[in-house]
């Protein structure tokens, strides 16, 4: 009888123990890009902190003496620059433009736009909030203006990232869809990499670029939908 029981209440405790399992996994599944934004926004935190703190330079320093080991070279050098016009202004205007008069539906035109905006100004916002100095030791290339957030970096991630975005939802063939999903990303993270390879913007600067893009594209893409949601009712 004691056995009986005992093996009950053990099985009633894997029962509910996998119950609460279930209720977690699917909590984290429904709240999974709010969950990352979470995260972005205390790293990003983190970060501003140790850099008001000058904390973060040994950081900052081993990251491009990582990048200046295995990457910098003659040959390199002109790659970097071209891959990081890819991520400048000039190139994501006109871009944006191309898009917008080419594309079959012009409200996703527009989103990109009036994605490229915000961005630039949230950056622009930032920059002047934190106001650090841009490194000089090791430029390759002149830059004015404030180093954090990275702008190449932060401006990249959010403008190719909600095309990614969009891809995702309307692209119908797999293949191509995630074909120009990867390209997209690498190339996010190369325009990255070219910032600190070029010397102009600390590591913690370009990883913060990215950390806050995520964070308003989450809050962005949210918005965009539910706002096409509205206008279906």
């Amino acid at each position: 009888m004691i056995y009986s029981n005992a093996i009950y209440h053990f099985d009633n405790y894997k029962f509910t123990k996998s119950g609460e399992i279930m209720k977690i996994k699917e909590f984290i599944i429904k709240n999974v890009k709010w969950i990352i934004l979470f995260i972005c926004v205390i790293l990003t935190i983190s970060i501003v902190e140790n850099i008001l703190d000058e904390e973060i330079m040994t950081f900052d320093v081993k990251g491009y003496q990582l990048v200046s080991k295995y990457l910098i070279s003659d040959f390199a050098t002109p790659i970097a620059k071209n891959i990081t016009n890819f991520g400048g202004a000039i190139f994501l205007i006109v871009l944006a433009t191309i898009i917008l008069i080419s594309i079959k539906d012009k409200k996703d035109g527009l989103y990109i736009w009036i994605n490229l905006g915000i961005a630039t100004l949230l950056n622009q916002i930032l920059k002047y909030i934190v106001q650090r100095p841009r490194p000089t030791e090791f430029r390759i290339i002149d830059e004015r203006g404030y180093s954090f957030p990275s702008g190449h970096s932060m401006v990249s991630m959010a403008f190719y990232g909600f095309i990614i975005y969009l891809l995702y939802k309307k692209v119908k063939n797999k293949y191509l869809k995630w074909s120009l999903i990867v390209i997209l990303s690498v190339l996010i993270g190369m325009i990255g990499m070219s910032r600190i390879y070029l010397g102009v913007h600390y590591t913690s600067d370009v990883i913060a670029g990215f950390l806050i893009s995520v964070s308003y594209l989450i809050i962005f893409t949210s918005i965009i939908k539910n706002l096409e949601i509205s206008l279906e009712k």
